[in-house]
């Protein structure tokens, strides 16, 4: 009679073997070239990491450029800044397409490069050698003189703050042609030209004019211009009226500092805009940055805090009512305690990706109060969770602090439980290393085949916060891999919990995108 043990009826495929190990030194797959590079481009923010550092992250991007299309190397771009709203990676990957296929770039090009800031991060790049050349080139030169020509004036006052490189710098740079004497004027103004003020647009008028005599309201500008003006209250709290969406949110405590918040009349003007939906979805803030918000704000008034705790609610609006029975795996490891977008000198991020761990996780818990959440390191560890508490405080509740890395142990729990489940949502970095084995599949994929053969209509979601080429799971039919931290995952997992689409969803929805 036949070994049983070798030639038994399988209910599902027999997981393959492992093919490479993950930075951590645990058994892992390969990602597919396209995964990969989407992966990438939707968490890598080109900083360090915990496991890698900013340059092997770059050289890691240049080469998975280099094994697919361009026309998906342009669809990347266009989700990694309009999806899941990156910044630096989109730019990248549209000065690799410079030098790629030219059409490809045209099409993408004012779809990536949207504001004064994406602008000149995407010259940056190109000046930088690290694409192949040290300057602009004909078609991007021209691209980026159409968008100066074309923005209007208080784009290009907004735009004209930051350096390295400044604005005045690309002006100089591709020798914009001004329309008309209003342009020409405020051209020469960033630039540190010579200008006939009365021909400037009326907002930088009243700003020189304000300089001389800081008296009154100041003008309608972005607070950084007037930074060295020495200014009341009163004024102050004009500024923040009058900040964009994104600009208050990230300096309410400078607006604490600067008596804004003393006037009662001011907290409630503050906190009303922070809750309003319709400015909260225009501002495509991230979650994880109301979180920090929140989190950074101990001593704003309570009324701020409230808003801020509203704000998130419609920032996570998108959460999945999930059916069935579903269990939400949280990696709390050691190495979850970095800085979601990476390790930068003087500038890194208090969100922590064991943070956006938890908020995926209470975002979920909130659409579907009876789900199971399980935090993890090397075993899961229990706590006791209130599905009626606000995003915020179920947050802060999940975000333990661990040690070392199995992401196998939620699937091994359930197994040993013999819990029934239909959906796993599994929130990690991937770089699981104490159940990691000599050869042959890795413990996750081990342990996800035996939960399949206990319920064979379970679906599993790996949600990767960590620019990677490598995964502790298969992509196939049952496994649905996403990158990134952006509330666009939520819509995904959504359709992927009603079986509307299989695990090529994330990707095939790059694909779709179009140009």
């Amino acid at each position: 009679m036949a070994n049983l043990s070798l030639f038994s009826w399988m209910r599902t495929p027999q997981p393959p073997q492992a093919d490479t190990v993950n930075e951590a030194g645990g058994l892992a797959y390969r990602r597919d070239p396209r995964a990969a590079l989407a992966l990438y481009a939707a968490t890598g923010c080109l900083n360090n990491t915990f496991y890698s550092d900013a340059e092997a992250q770059l050289q890691q991007v240049l080469a998975l450029t280099a094994q697919v299309e361009p026309r998906f190397i342009a669809r990347t771009a266009l989700y990694a800044r309009q999806v899941a709203h990156m910044k630096d990676m989109p730019a990248l990957l549209l000065a690799v397409l410079s030098l790629r296929d030219p059409e490809a770039f045209a099409l993408a090009f004012p779809r990536v490069i949207d504001n004064g800031r994406q602008l000149r991060t995407f010259v940056q790049i190109m000046r930088s050698g690290q694409v192949g050349r040290r300057s602009l080139g004909s078609l991007p030169k021209r691209r980026v003189r159409e968008w100066i020509q074309q923005a209007s004036a208080e784009t290009l006052v907004r735009a004209a703050i930051g350096q390295q490189p400044s604005l005045a710098d690309v002006i100089r740079m591709v020798h914009p042609k001004p329309a008309n004497a209003e342009r020409k004027a405020l051209y020469a103004w960033i630039i540190g030209r010579a200008y006939d003020e009365a021909q400037l647009p009326a907002v930088v008028q009243a700003y020189e004019a304000f300089k001389r005599d800081p008296r009154g309201l100041p003008p309608d500008l972005p607070f950084q211009y007037y930074s060295t003006l020495p200014l009341d209250a009163a004024q102050w709290s004009a500024l923040a009226r009058n900040a964009s969406w994104q600009s208050m949110r990230m300096n309410l405590n400078t607006f604490a500092r600067n008596g804004v918040f003393d006037d009662p009349a001011m907290v409630q003007v503050i906190a009303d805009r922070l809750r309003d939906p319709q400015q909260v979805r225009r501002a495509r803030v991230l979650p994880y940055q109301l979180l920090m918000a929140f989190h950074a704000g101990a001593g704003l008034p309570s009324p701020i805090l409230e808003a801020l705790q509203d704000a998130m609610e419609i920032a996570t609006a998108s959460a999945p009512a999930l059916p069935g029975r579903v269990v939400v795996a949280v990696d709390v490891s050691g190495s979850m305690q970095s800085p979601v977008t990476g390790y930068r000198k003087g500038a890194s991020t208090a969100a922590r990706c064991v943070d956006v761990a938890a908020l995926v996780a209470a975002c979920v818990l909130r659409g579907q109060p009876q789900a199971k959440v399980l935090p993890f390191d090397t075993e899961v560890r229990h706590v006791r969770l209130n599905p009626r508490d606000s995003v915020m405080t179920l947050a802060r509740q999940l975000a333990i602090n661990g040690g070392g890395t199995s992401v196998s142990a939620p699937l091994q729990y359930l197994n040993l439980k013999r819990e029934p489940v239909d959906l796993v949502v599994m929130v990690s970095d991937n770089e699981s290393w104490r159940d990691t084995r000599q050869g042959g599949q890795t413990a996750t994929m081990l342990q996800w085949d035996a939960l399949k053969r206990r319920c064979p209509q379970a679906r599993l979601v790996c949600i990767d916060l960590q620019p990677v080429a490598s995964s502790q799971t298969v992509q196939r039919g049952d496994v649905l891999h996403i990158g990134g931290f952006s509330d666009a995952v939520f819509d995904l997992i959504a359709q992927y919990a009603a079986a509307a689409e299989d695990g090529s969803s994330w990707v095939q929805r790059i694909q779709d995108m179009a140009l």
